[in-house]
């Protein structure tokens, strides 16, 4: 009985010690919720539309007629389905490319939908597009390009007032908005003359029509360029810039990949790619879908980079997504799903070589189970500290994948991989930098029992959330 009483006693003894633990204070510049869960959704279509798609052009002149937009099938049902089978999350539109047609009948141009011939003027894609994501459970986002290539007020004191009417409209008739895309372009308008846009009259203007929207931008504030269109993120790629003004402080296109340690601004990178050469769809492209190989690269390079892709497949002129184009996204479906639906760290032990506080709470085996929220910690004044995982059985893999408990701040500037092979001997696989919200390292098929993780350097206590082990066959 005294015994039972002891074990009782020290069991509660442990368990309030574990709770007395406190989880390490947030890091540096933290995302916003909204920003945490548009991370969280890794994958998106970008969906480039209007007049180019006929004209064959990728940038029109803004003098195309209304009458040019007409397509003969146009199902946005079929867009978000495929997107929804494809795995993504959202769907973001160019509700106005820089000729300044716009997909919806917006009462501030004269230059829309409604002056076509498609639907007799009655039509409205942002309406079709945004009822259909909300049918199959898609997230709607809308690109409204600030250039203007039509607008006679582009270029005068007067457009910025007319483009936040336009902005207004947009963002105030079709429900929930998850980004508002801001392309940065700026080129001469119908006048010959070039607009000095006002981007915090902008941005206001989305966050009061749209206050959980994420603002993309070259340089945000929400989440920005990642610097190149080939589809690929820094392999060091922090989600912290370090400026407040994109006029008075100029970034190069290497910080917008790779991002600002210790900036004093979240604002995570966006990586926009075409699924073909072009971003507006042209019937001699059909052959030229982007492999699936490409594709799983450009996923290890986005993703797998912390980073967000947002892939864009242009309809055609019928209106829909074309087979080449579908075919290829469902490929890529099955090959994800076949490579990441075995974590082939399941059933192994991980041990660290700190644990915050000695609690099951900061526990390293918290970085194996479904729980977001639930993370491996290290002691306040810890940078330097590896942990162990032993698989259950030799296994074989080519794809490690670490996660950073991001609402907590990025931490981890360095760090490296070893395998145990068979003589006992810890061989390094990897050399890395950032790890941020996922980062997922090929390396060379290797079959092990161990594979340690060495965090060599972090600017505070590392807090890790995910660890996996994955065997891509495909690429």
């Amino acid at each position: 009985m005294k015994s039972i009483v002891y074990s009782v006693l020290f069991s509660l003894g442990f368990c309030i010690s574990c709770m007395s633990v406190d989880a390490p204070a947030p890091f540096g510049v933290l995302p916003a919720e909204s920003q945490v869960e548009w991370q969280q959704m890794e994958y998106n279509m970008f969906v480039h539309f209007g007049p180019n798609t006929f004209s064959g052009d990728e940038w029109g002149s803004g003098e195309e007629k209304a009458e040019l937009f007409n397509p003969t099938a146009m199902d946005c049902r079929q867009w978000a389905s495929i997107a929804k089978a494809a795995g993504m999350k959202g769907i973001i539109i160019t509700a106005k490319h820089h000729d300044g047609f716009c997909l919806w009948p917006n009462p501030y141009s004269r230059h829309t939908v409604a002056q076509s011939t498609w639907k007799e003027g009655n039509g409205d894609v942002l309406k079709d597009l945004s009822e259909a994501c909300r049918e199959y459970g898609l997230k709607f986002g809308v690109y409204i390009s600030p250039w203007d290539r039509h607008d006679p007020h582009y270029g005068t004191d007067e457009y910025n007032d007319v483009y936040v009417k336009t902005l207004e409209h947009a963002l105030g008739s079709y429900g929930p908005v998850f980004e508002q895309w801001f392309d940065g372009a700026c080129g001469e308008g119908p006048n010959g003359k070039k607009q000095i846009y006002d981007w915090p009259l902008f941005n206001s203007t989305v966050y009061r029509m749209q206050p959980e929207a994420v603002i993309f931008s070259d340089y945000g504030p929400g989440c920005r360029w990642v610097g190149n269109e080939r589809g690929h993120a820094g392999r060091t790629c922090w989600s912290t810039m370090d400026y407040e003004d994109r006029d008075t402080h100029p970034v190069t296109t290497q910080v917008l990949n790779e991002g600002v340690k210790g900036g004093s601004m979240w604002v995570p990178s966006e990586t926009d790619v075409s699924i073909r050469p072009g971003w507006f769809w042209k019937e001699h492209e059909n052959d030229d879908v982007k492999s699936l190989q490409h594709l799983l690269k450009i996923y290890y390079e986005s993703v797998g980079r912390n980073s967000l892709l947002l892939l864009n497949v242009p309809p055609d002129t019928r209106g829909l997504i074309h087979e080449a184009d579908s075919a290829r996204l469902m490929e890529l479906r099955t090959a994800l799903d076949q490579i990441f639906s075995v974590n082939l760290a399941d059933g192994a032990r991980i041990a660290a070589e700190n644990v915050r506080g000695g609690s099951r709470r900061f526990k390293a085996d918290n970085m194996l189970n479904e729980d977001y929220d639930s993370f491996w910690a290290a002691d306040d004044g810890v940078t330097t500290v590896s942990f162990t995982v032993r698989l259950p059985q030799e296994r074989t893999f080519n794809l490690i994948q670490l996660q950073e408990y991001i609402p907590l701040g990025q931490r981890v500037s360095a760090f490296s991989v070893d395998v145990l092979d068979k003589d006992g001997i810890w061989n390094t696989i990897a050399n890395e930098t950032t790890i941020g919200y996922k980062r997922i390292i090929p390396v060379p098929e290797i079959t092990t029992t161990a594979v340690r993780v060495c965090i060599e350097s972090s600017d505070a206590c590392p807090v890790l959330n995910g660890f996996a082990l994955y065997l891509d066959t495909v690429s």
